[in-house]
């Protein structure tokens, strides 16, 4: 049987209640129900009349309890202007330090989620930070020695920092939804929150790493948030929103407030060319578009520059890669346009995205699409994902109450219930300086114990799971033992890997020496030793360990004398292969390695001519009797101690080898005899004619390509007398 999920979205202006079936991973829109505050119940999201809210909240769900039955549970979220969003930067000192544990890394998030809670309580002016919740926290960022780094784990240096973004609920904010809920007879559910709960819809992880703003133009606010890097990364919000252009209109036109907003919503319809209203003095005027929105521009001007100056106040100043609009106001005229405008992005990169946007999910057919419906779809289905729920835990003899939004930690109480990480763990122990291959390397003291903890009494860790009326007590951590490190610790392992050169087999050790005596690895260091662990850093090293120096004769540059002057040919050269890549006798190598030695090549003269540029020889075809003629004349000759080379002939490294190159020069009638043999017939006197092109010519005529040549021999003719 489908799952039924019912939800509100309590806004400034109105409530929208939503039932969601949800059918494996799919959810289906059953219906949407949206009533108007009666009086200003709501101001700014939170709730100002508690009886009011719920007088409108008891009206939508008596209407839904007609068509789809009992509802008892609902799923609710707090506005995102309730939301207060801070960025904390937690620095550790980890010279002298072992290699930093996960442990280590949640520890010093905590610490910067408990700055950014002191600092939320500051700007809010309260003593205490607890009165405002943290609901959930990403690390934007981890660096070593100032210098972004993807994860601190095993890593060592000076030191170690995370940057965070932490975000914040009031407590009144919930009491109050609560208080709403109750006197309607409902029990809240679950919780989430409002710019996460379109956020979660429309923009998944998977987009995240882009930089995106998502806006939630409503009645009396626009919210923003803006996602980076794979998270979301700030929310804001700016008390401009649709009702400043609903205002604008009732100025202009003389309409009051209802008649205005229908005016709103057919200027941004497209089947509208023009409007028909009819005023407070009873008058019915008909207007354009075009006029209606001119009017308009000053407040258009100002809702669209409200919300990119604070898009670019939460972006550090520059404009994201787009914009995704939702909610009822961002159907106002010529606002999409305005915005990318004023963002220098192309129009095509601010778009109103309505709920049809969202994945996974059916509407059904009586249901009204538009951007005002994303917020309460996303409240349905995000706290059915991810809901926050209330649970109570005694830390140290004290009661905390925290979010059940996510599964609850050891790590999270603590931090609930204000108590100082940083001072939990025990004293670190004296660090060692050692020489490794010449080079100082500092052995960090152990850190100080980690807090003990017990959950219910048993010994528990910070990021062990917590449920509700568990009991836990935290005590600081013993001081560090001295270091107790084996030599074989220290460098991790003794180097030995095998290799392959030419198919065969070598096995490679490293020597390993203690202040100039052999050692094995098992003796433990002592401060100020000296330790050499030395393999060989090059291929060509490794080659001259394994007495295999002379391969390295076959890789060195192909080089010949070519008319006495020294010249590399690396085409020709050997070739020493890694793994199938060809590298440098310099290149370091890696256990398993195999290596390929390849000889120098002999190269043809021919190549050798290919290698320099030369020509060898040039050819023009012409025909002779009919019958076609390649004629050839050498360009290029290579003699090699003094012998003229043959093209087929090799060449190997180190030959002095010279050329001449001769002038090119046309061809004549006169090579035609290098090419072809003449037969004189036997009646002929002993003359000719050269005929080129039928055309009688001479053996000096010089010959085009495709030219047609013959010679004519004139007969002998007898007399009879």
């Amino acid at each position: 049987m489908p799952e039924k999920l019912f939800a509100l979205d309590i806004g400034t202006r109105s409530v929208v209640g939503i039932i969601l079936e949800k059918q494996d991973t799919t959810y289906e829109v059953k219906d949407i129900l949206s009533q108007e505050h009666t009086e200003r119940a709501m101001l700014d999201g939170q709730i100002h009349d508690v009886l009011a809210v719920s007088k409108v909240i008891t009206a939508i769900k008596n209407q839904l309890e007609e068509k789809h039955g009992s509802l008892k549970n609902v799923s609710v979220a707090a506005a995102g202007r309730a939301l207060k969003t801070e960025r904390a930067v937690e620095v550790i000192n980890i010279k002298d330090k072992p290699m930093i544990q996960q442990e280590d890394i949640l520890h010093l998030e905590l610490c910067a989620v408990q700055q950014a809670q002191a600092i939320v309580a500051e700007k809010m002016a309260l003593q205490e930070s607890t009165q405002y919740f943290c609901v959930g926290y990403s690390v934007l960022f981890y660096r070593l020695d100032g210098q972004e780094i993807g994860s601190l784990i095993d890593q060592s240096g000076y030191e170690a920092s995370v940057e965070i973004i932490a975000t914040f609920l009031p407590k009144v904010v919930v009491e109050s939804l609560a208080a709403a809920l109750k006197r309607a007879e409902l029990h809240m559910q679950a919780l989430t929150l409002e710019p996460i709960a379109a956020i979660n819809v429309l923009i998944p992880p998977s987009m995240r790493r882009l930089n995106v703003a998502l806006v939630d133009i409503g009645a009396g606010t626009s919210d923003i948030a803006l996602t980076d890097s794979g998270t979301v990364i700030a929310y804001g919000m700016v008390p401009v929103a649709g009702d400043e252009i609903t205002e604008a209109i009732s100025d202009q036109l003389l309409l009051d407030f209802p008649l205005a907003e229908k005016a709103k919503k057919e200027l941004s319809d497209p089947e509208y060319d023009s409007i028909s209203v009819t005023d407070i003095l009873g008058f019915t005027t008909e207007f354009s578009k075009h006029e209606v929105i001119k009017e308009l521009n000053p407040a258009l001007e100002k809702l669209a520059h409200s919300i990119s100056n604070e898009i670019l106040a939460l972006n550090n100043n520059k404009a994201p890669k787009a914009i995704m609009l939702i909610g009822g106001g961002s159907l106002t005229p010529e606002l999409p346009s305005m915005i990318a405008e004023k963002l220098s992005l192309p129009s095509n990169r601010v778009a109103i995205r309505g709920i049809e946007a969202i994945q996974d999910i059916k509407i059904a057919a009586h249901v009204t699409k538009g951007p005002e419906l994303v917020t309460p779809i996303g409240i349905a289905i995000a706290a059915h994902r991810n809901p926050i729920r209330y649970l109570s835990v005694l830390v140290n003899g004290k009661t905390i109450r925290l979010f059940d939004m996510k599964r609850l930690t050891v790590a999270d109480c603590l931090l609930t219930a204000g108590i100082r990480l940083t001072k939990l763990f025990g004293k670190a122990g004296m660090a060692q300086m050692v020489q490794v291959n010449g080079q100082s390397v500092t052995i960090p003291g152990k850190l100080g114990g980690k807090p003990i903890l017990t959950l219910n009494g048993v010994s528990a860790s910070l990021d062990d799971s917590v449920k509700s009326n568990d009991e836990i007590l935290v005590q600081k951590g013993l001081d560090a033992q001295p270091i107790m490190l084996p030599i074989r610790d220290l460098l991790d392992h003794i180097p030995h890997c095998t290799v392959y050169i030419n198919n065969q087999e070598y096995p490679v050790d490293a020597e390993v020496r203690r202040n100039g005596f052999l050692v094995t690895g098992d003796e433990l260091i002592a401060d100020h030793d000296s330790i050499t662990c030395i393999m060989p850093p090059t291929i060509s090293e490794l080659l001259n360990s394994l007495q295999l120096e002379s391969l390295l004769a076959n890789v060195r540059p192909f080089t010949i004398e070519l008319n006495q002057k020294p010249l590399q040919l690396p085409a020709f050269s050997g070739k020493l292969l890694k793994n199938g890549l060809a590298v440098k006798p310099e290149s370091s190598f890696a256990d398993g390695d195999k290596f390929i030695i390849h000889a120098p090549l002999q190269p043809k003269v021919t190549d050798l001519a290919k290698a320099i540029q030369a020509q060898l020889s040039y050819t023009v075809p012409v025909s002779f009797n009919g019958k076609r003629i390649i004629l050839s004349k050498k360009l290029t000759e290579f003699y090699k101690e003094g012998q003229l080379l043959k093209d087929t002939d090799r060449i190997t490294d180190g030959d002095s080898i010279s050329f001449i190159q001769h002038k090119m020069e046309p061809f004549i009638f006169q090579d035609l005899f290098r090419h072809v043999e003449i037969d004189m017939p036997q009646q002929s006197a002993g003359r000719f004619v050269l005929i080129k092109n039928n055309q009688e010519t001479s053996f000096h005529e010089t010959l085009a390509s495709g030219d047609e040549l013959k010679i004519l021999w004139p007969t002998t003719i007898h007399t009879n007398k």
